[in-house]
């Protein structure tokens, strides 16, 4: 009997810095789904890091820390970047995340054979998500 393999090690991991930490954990996990894995707050209040995952990938935050240099998008002119994550249903995570109050960016549609839809959380980071395109009724894979 063979065992199932270790998935390999995420190579690449964002980290985010947020002006209200715990808030941006408990958004990220009631509109996008994350669930929160650590954190650790520091004597001043602010949270010096913590870990959301999303089926097994991480991303890392911690509060804003100017005085480092590491501030959020809330405090920038415009989008310093992007994450880009693989869901299983756009349309349900769309559904979720604006219930939830994400700011939807552009709503969900087809592109380049991928269903994508692009949101900002509270405090600006933008987020795309995407999952494969569904064949047009009648077309198989």
């Amino acid at each position: 009997m063979t065992s199932v393999p270790e998935p390999p090690l995420q190579r690449f991991v964002p980290y985010l810095a947020y002006e209200d930490a715990p808030a941006a954990i408990e958004f990220l996990c009631n509109a996008f789904g994350f669930q929160e894995q650590f954190r650790y707050p520091m004597p001043d209040g602010r949270i010096g890091h913590a870990e959301v995952t999303y089926h097994g990938h991480v991303v890392m935050l911690a509060s804003a820390y100017k005085e480092m240099g590491l501030v959020s998008p809330s405090q920038l002119e415009g989008v310093h970047g992007q994450i880009f994550c693989t869901v299983d249903d756009v349309d349900a995570h769309h559904a979720t995340a604006k219930a939830a109050g994400a700011t939807i960016a552009a709503p969900p549609k087809d592109q380049h054979g991928q269903r994508i839809y692009r949101a900002l959380d509270l405090e600006g980071h933008r987020w795309i998500f995407s999952s494969p395109s569904k064949p047009p009724a009648g077309e198989s894979t």
